[in-house]
């Protein structure tokens, strides 16, 4: 059996945000994930390569280098490799274009958790940050809320307005506290170490959706923002003792493991609570996550061979 290629734009073109959504929830019906994640450093250059195999669905794996100084350079941050092998004979079945899976698996993570955790009358969405992470979640959240009005943040004014001006309902925010007091739901990808968002900010009713930070030190939330919310996470073995965003916290005390209340593998605890409450996502993106999209895209592409 030839092993299948599937480029960026060709692939891309097959998929949606709400049928990934649906491959993600019939995913975690599946038998837990196997998952193995290896981190190698070089400040402030990291190696991350991430495999996961679930009974059922197949293996995947997962390489990625993140080289913050390249954008500089008119580099990629992010580059690396995917491959999707057979759950029966663990033959190769495809090579994935890694920025499709990654696209689409981390701006997926997110909006999947605020179907189930924003309130759906949502209008107003601020994204913090303007990189290429920024543009996959304008695309997904607009997709899965419609009606609603993006305004972006960014350190560098100039950056959130060249990006406001790729999309018809986008707006800038000078000021990142009144951004986030006024917004439905926050989301935030920045590669920030120290907090940007504070919990004295969060207002009644918010989704908070963290995806940025990705190692031990890495943070994009305060102690008052994390303890002030019903924190939710993607899966709690590739979060909890992982990345800073919850590590830190849970070390200080802040909060306690009790605290965290769903990952995506208790479906009947994965939900807001009231309308008022705070609901607060990490979004790790582990590399069951990848298997999922992949074998979701790898299922577009042979049905529309």
């Amino acid at each position: 059996m030839s092993v299948t290629i599937i480029p960026f734009d060709q692939g891309q073109a097959l998929l949606d945000w709400n049928a990934l959504c649906d491959a993600f929830d019939q995913g975690h019906l599946l038998p837990k994930a196997e998952i193995a994640d290896t981190f190698l450093y070089r400040d402030p250059d990291t190696l991350l390569s991430r495999s996961a195999w679930i009974d059922g669905l197949g293996l995947a794996v997962k390489s990625a280098t993140v080289f913050p100084k390249n954008p500089s350079q008119s580099k990629p941050m992010i580059n690396g490799a995917v491959s999707l092998f057979s759950d029966q004979d663990g033959t190769l079945e495809a090579i994935v274009d890694f920025h499709l899976v990654t696209k689409w698996k981390t701006a997926g993570d997110s909006v999947c958790a605020a179907k189930k955790l924003a309130r759906p009358d949502s209008q107003t969405i601020l994204i913090v940050g303007a990189g290429t992470v920024g543009r996959s979640l304008a695309e997904a959240y607009g997709a899965v809320f419609p009606s609603a009005r993006f305004v972006v943040w960014n350190r560098t004014l100039a950056n959130a307005e060249k990006m406001a001006s790729e999309f018809s309902n986008m707006g800038v925010a000078p000021d990142l506290e009144g951004a986030v007091k006024a917004a439905d739901i926050v989301t935030s990808a920045t590669m920030s170490t120290d907090p940007l968002l504070r919990g004295e900010w969060f207002q009644p009713g918010q989704h908070i959706d963290v995806i940025g930070a990705y190692r031990p030190d890495m943070r994009e939330v305060d102690d008052t923002g994390i303890s002030k919310a019903r924190v939710f996470v993607d899966s709690f073995d590739t979060t909890v003792g992982h990345i800073g965003e919850l590590k830190i916290p849970l070390a200080a005390g802040v909060i306690q493991r009790s605290d965290l209340v769903a990952d995506y593998y208790t479906p009947e605890k994965f939900r807001r609570g009231s309308e008022d409450e705070i609901t607060l996502f990490k979004n790790g993106g582990g590399a069951h996550l990848d298997l999922m999209t992949s074998r979701y895209i790898l299922d577009k592409w042979r049905a529309q061979s």
